[in-house]
């Protein structure tokens, strides 16, 4: 069984001026609609690849550092990263005409703590952030 939500949204930009932007830890902060992340790390990488590592500055309530993996990578087309709660983050990659369809997923399918998860509402708290991540990536690329 899968554990996700996700949102998509045609954007009009080309899929690699997209991934370009989602591989750019340090870049991140520009599209968080959670409002949360609040720097990249010093000594992340500025261009991701699979299995590379980036530390995030982030804030929900009280200010903490989280070490991300890059565990799915497919050069402009996907992306997904997690953390030590095994919670993954997806950002999928379509081209259309016009532009690239981006679906952007909260994955807790394989999470250490997915009853957890649950009972602090965040799927549905991520579901919201997704689509407020989503508009803001659409103003900055096009």
């Amino acid at each position: 069984m899968t554990y996700a939500v996700s949102a998509s949204r045609t954007i009009a930009a080309p899929p690699e001026k997209i991934f370009d932007l989602l591989a750019d830890p340090t870049r991140h902060r520009e599209i968080d609609g959670s409002a949360s992340v609040q720097a990249a790390r010093t000594g992340s990488p500025t261009r991701l690849g699979l299995g590379d590592r980036f530390g995030m500055d982030m804030k929900i309530g009280l200010k903490y550092r989280i070490t991300n993996e890059v565990v799915e990578f497919d050069d402009n087309r996907r992306i997904a990263w997690r953390h030590f709660g095994h919670h993954v983050w997806r950002y999928e990659l379509e081209p259309t005409e016009g532009g690239t369809v981006v679906t952007e997923s909260f994955d807790w399918t394989d999470a250490r703590s997915r009853k957890l998860i649950e009972l602090m509402g965040y799927p549905k708290k991520n579901l919201a952030a997704i689509e407020k991540t989503l508009e803001r990536l659409a103003n900055v690329v096009e």
